[in-house]
C-alpha cells in the first residue's frame, strides 16, 4: 500500500510575511509622523514669539494702507498746487486789467475809482497770500477729524464772500429733550464737552479749513442774538489767506457756549445787511427756530409753529445766494429735514446730514 505524502508547512508563510510587512510599515509611518511633529518649528516656538509675529503682520497691513493714503495725499497736493498756480495767474491777469482800466479812466469820470483801487489792493493781497504767506497747494488751516471720512461731495466750498452761521442754542447740547434740559443747567466747561457740540465746532472748523485761499469769510454765532465768533464787527470780511484771522475764527468757535433759543430771522437779517453780500452761506444747525416772527412769546411751540416761523425767516434771504445746511439730529422736530432740503433746492445750495464720525 502506497504511503501518503505528508505536506510540510512553514511557519513563515506568504500571508504571515504580508502581515508583518504591513505592521512594520505602519510602525515606521507612525515614527516618521511623530518625528515631524516634534521637529516642527511652529510648535517649538514660544507663544510670545507667535503673538509678536501676528502683531508685525498687522503693522505691515496698516503700513500698506498708510502708504496708499500718503500716495493719494501727494496726488491731491499736486492737484492743489496746479490749481493754486492757475488761480495766481488769473489774479495777476485781473490786476493787469484793472491797472489798464484805471489808466484809461479820466479824473472827472463818474466811475467808482476808489472802489476799483480797493478791489485792486484786495487782488494783490490774495496773490501774495497764494505765493508767499501760504505755500501753493496748502491750506490756511489744517484740520483732521477723528473719523475715517474726510471728504464731502455735492457742496460748493468756494465764493468771494463766504458766511458761516453756527447755531449756538441750547438744543445743540444733545439730541434728546431730556438731556438738553439736563445739560443746559451744567457748567460752561461741561457744556463745551458735550459730544453734539463738539461735532458742531468740528464741522465749523472743517469748513474754515477747506475754504479756498482766494475767498473772504466771516463766522457768526446765533441763538436769540447774533455775534461774531471773534472781533466786534459783524459787517466785516476776513481773508482766508490771513492765518491770524483764520486761527482767531477757529479759536472763537471753540469758545462759544450754547444757550437760549434759536432765531433764524435775526441772523438772516444781519447776513442780508452785510456789505458786500455773502455769495455762499454755510448753516450749521439742528432744527427749525423757536424764536422770531410767528413764534409764541410764552409757553411751548408746536412743530407747525416752528415751520411757519422758519418760512417767515427764509423770506428775508436774497434770492440767488446758496445756503448749505449741515443738519445735526434733534428729537421732536419732524419738519426740519424737509424744510432745509427745500431751502437747499430753492437756493441751489446743499443739504447734508453728516455721519456721526464725520468730520
Amino acid at each position: 500500500m502506497a504511503r501518503k505524502k505528508i505536506r510540510s508547512t512553514s511557519t513563515f508563510s506568504l500571508s504571515f510575511l504580508d502581515i508583518m510587512s504591513c505592521g512594520l510599515g505602519a510602525a515606521v509611518l507612525i515614527f516618521l509622523l511623530l518625528k515631524h511633529v516634534v521637529d516642527s518649528p511652529v510648535l517649538n516656538q514660544d507663544p510670545q514669539d507667535l503673538s509678536e509675529i501676528s502683531l508685525l503682520e498687522e503693522e505691515i497691513l496698516v503700513g500698506e494702507k498708510d502708504l496708499v493714503r500718503i500716495r493719494n495725499t501727494i496726488s491731491d497736493i499736486s492737484d492743489e498746487t496746479v490749481t493754486a498756480q492757475g488761480l495766481a495767474r488769473k489774479i495777476e491777469d485781473d490786476i493787469e486789467e484793472l491797472k489798464s482800466l484805471l489808466e484809461e479812466i479820466e479824473p472827472d469820470s463818474p466811475t467808482d475809482i476808489p472802489g476799483l483801487k480797493s478791489k485792486l489792493a484786495r487782488l494783490q493781497r490774495q496773490k501774495e497770500a497764494l505765493e508767499t504767506t501760504v505755500p501753493a497747494g496748502s491750506k490756511a488751516y489744517e484740520f483732521t477729524g477723528d473719523g475715517e471720512r474726510q471728504y464731502l461731495t455735492g457742496i460748493k466750498l468756494g465764493g468771494e464772500n463766504v458766511l458761516i452761521l453756527v447755531d449756538s442754542s441750547s438744543s445743540m447740547l444733545d439730541e434728546t429733550i431730556v438731556n438738553i434740559l439736563r445739560r443746559r443747567n451744567m457748567s460752561d466747561n461741561l457744556k463745551l464737552q458735550s459730544p453734539k457740540w463738539q461735532r458742531t465746532t468740528a464741522i465749523a472748523q472743517w469748513v474754515i479749513a477747506n475754504l479756498p485761499l482766494s475767498s473772504d469769510f466771516q463766522v457768526l454765532s446765533f441763538n436769540e442774538d447774533v455775534s461774531p465768533v471773534f472781533g466786534t464787527e459783524m459787517n466785516q470780511w476776513y481773508e482766508v489767506g490771513d492765518r491770524i484771522s483764520v486761527a482767531s475764527a477757529v479759536e472763537g468757535v471753540g469758545k462759544i457756549i450754547p444757550e437760549k433759543g434759536t432765531n433764524f430771522h435775526s441772523v438772516f437779517e444781519v447776513a442780508m445787511n452785510m456789505t458786500p453780500l455773502p455769495d455762499n452761506i454755510f448753516l450749521i444747525t439742528d432744527g427749525l427756530p423757536t424764536q422770531g416772527d410767528g413764534a409764541p412769546t410764552s409757553g411751548s411751540i408746536t412743530g407747525v409753529q416752528r415751520l411757519r416761523t422758519f418760512r417767515s425767516a427764509v423770506k428775508t434771504l436774497v434770492r440767488g445766494i446758496p445756503v448749505n445746511t449741515f443738519l445735526l439730529p434733534l428729537e421732536g422736530d419732524p419738519y426740519a429735514a424737509g424744510s432745509f432740503w427745500r431751502l437747499a433746492v430753492i437756493s441751489r445750495g446743499a443739504y447734508v446730514t453728516p455721519a456721526r464720525d464725520w468730520p
